[in-house]
């Protein structure tokens, strides 16, 4: 511990510098916590605080920085290579409705049977949804076959 500190009181009232037993007694005598703020400068600077109640001001801070994060999460809309237009486009609104509510989209395209025959289905279906959501939307990952499905992630720009 320093022999001597910078004091700041609770209104930001400069002390100067003054010796560490004279600190602790201002601060005993005014009703508050002596807090060494930055240890490191010569002499230490302290600060005259109700530390619990510093303490509880930043949980509070915290708390409302986590209370307006935004979680992204992914949303899944599956469809099959023979998809009918009304079924597409009731797709492209639940889709746009997640890229406005900030979430990714994963557009997932399941093959059936002798569908794997025809993946070139499925391509152009996948290549047409990136086309008609390239205004709000950019891709993330390309197109990719896994087992009988075909896959791609798309983020709101």
């Amino acid at each position: 511990m320093a022999r001597t500190v910078f004091l700041i009181g609770d209104d930001g009232h400069k002390y100067g510098e003054i010796g560490t037993d004279e600190a602790r007694a201002v601060a005993e005598e005014k009703g508050y916590d002596l807090v060494e703020v930055s240890p490191d400068n010569k002499p230490p600077v302290c600060k005259l605080m109700d530390y619990g109640k510093f303490k509880y001001e930043q949980q509070k801070k915290a708390n409302e920085a986590r209370k307006k994060q935004k979680v992204i999460e992914i949303k899944e809309i599956k469809m099959r290579p023979t998809i009918d237009d009304h079924d597409y486009d009731v797709k492209m609104r639940a889709m746009k409705r997640f890229f406005d509510e900030g979430d990714k989209v994963k557009v997932t395209l399941r093959f059936r049977g002798r569908e794997m025959a025809h993946q070139h289905l499925g391509m152009e279906l996948l290549t047409r949804v990136q086309k008609d959501t390239e205004i709000f939307a950019k891709l993330e990952q390309y197109p990719k076959m896994e087992g009988r499905q075909m896959m791609m992630v798309l983020a709101p720009r």
